[in-house]
């Protein structure tokens, strides 16, 4: 288990909206987006696994995240492709809520 690292207060990112972590910050081969749907954040790999799109600038919404490029939706808990054309889960991310701060843990599952 990592010690994790800070991404930035939990006001940083509105309801909704995405903080795209860089892959050279986080030491991983995809950048990491990290989502507030909420209040409730959570972490996926940012790459669409359908097609080259960022789903940081995908929309957020119950418990999901739709490309931007052909609408595939994902589950922010699970990475679970929801629907077409994507198929394949994206990996999902550790994040955790301390005194009004994200942290984020790249490479670990979330807890269940």
């Amino acid at each position: 288990m990592s010690e994790g690292m800070q991404v930035c207060g939990v006001d940083e990112i509105p309801s909704g909206e995405a903080r795209l972590v860089g892959r050279a910050v986080v030491g991983t081969g995809d950048d990491i987006a990290v989502f507030n749907d909420e209040g409730s954040f959570h972490a996926l790999d940012d790459t669409c696994t359908h097609a080259l799109a960022s789903l940081s600038e995908g929309w957020v919404e119950d418990g999901t995240v739709e490309c931007p490029l052909h609408a595939a939706r994902f589950s922010l808990t699970t990475g679970e492709a929801l629907s077409l054309p994507a198929t394949k889960t994206a990996r999902c991310h550790r994040v955790e809520v301390r005194d009004g701060q994200v942290w984020l843990f790249p490479g670990e599952a979330p807890q269940a």
